[in-house]
């Protein structure tokens, strides 16, 4: 997994008082959890422009005052008004220690379905995962060749080497939906449209 690298600052005062000092000069606080103690920081906020607003995920080097720490990125926090971002928390990764992390799904494969005149309808682009760093690929890579129309793949079809899914079993991340040419196709060959309607009316992609 590709890594990005931080510069930032410690904090040496804590508190919303320093903190609106820090975001009005355009930094943002960060806290790394997971070592011996909390580690408090801020670094420019134009520094996550290819960490958060990507579909990637990456793993993070953090300069800090001529020490450097790795870690995944845990949780944002945007301003409900303006989306700026307010704090950023991240995940010290330790040795031997798995991690978790939201991984990008890509898609292999022509699908018999959409041959077939479906239409393939992604419902999560992401994967919540756990694993060591050194074990976490980029992107999570599915093959649709088989899915037909009205069926789908979810999380419980899935295994990775060496890491664990962590969204639910039930979870649905692609399925071919049917469309009038799927229907026309299907009742010229004397098949009942029903389950495919079922597929067009499952929830919304997300």
């Amino acid at each position: 997994m590709k890594t990005i690298e931080v510069n930032g600052i410690l904090r040496k005062e804590l508190g919303k008082k320093d903190a609106k000092r820090i975001r009005k000069e355009g930094n943002v606080p960060c806290v790394i959890y997971g070592g011996d103690e909390n580690i408090h920081f801020h670094t420019h906020e134009l520094n996550f422009n290819k960490l958060i607003y990507t579909h990637e995920a990456h793993l993070v080097k953090i300069n800090l005052e001529e020490k450097e720490y790795h870690a995944v990125l845990k949780e944002v926090q945007f301003h409900p008004v303006t989306d700026k971002i307010l704090h950023v928390d991240f995940i010290r990764i330790q040795e031997n220690k798995p991690v978790i992390i939201n991984i990008p799904v890509s898609f292999t494969g022509d699908s018999v379905g959409v041959k077939a005149g479906g239409k393939l309808i992604v419902k999560k682009r992401h994967l919540k995962v756990k694993g060591l760093a050194h074990d976490l690929p980029e992107e999570l890579m599915i093959d649709v060749t088989n899915l037909k129309i009205a069926h789908s793949i979810k999380a419980g079809d899935l295994a990775f080497d060496k890491i664990e899914l962590l969204d639910p079993k039930i979870a649905t991340i692609v399925t071919v939906a049917t469309s009038r040419v799927a229907l026309k196709t299907g009742e010229e060959a004397g098949e009942a449209p029903a389950e495919a309607e079922a597929a067009e009316k499952a929830a919304p992609e997300e």
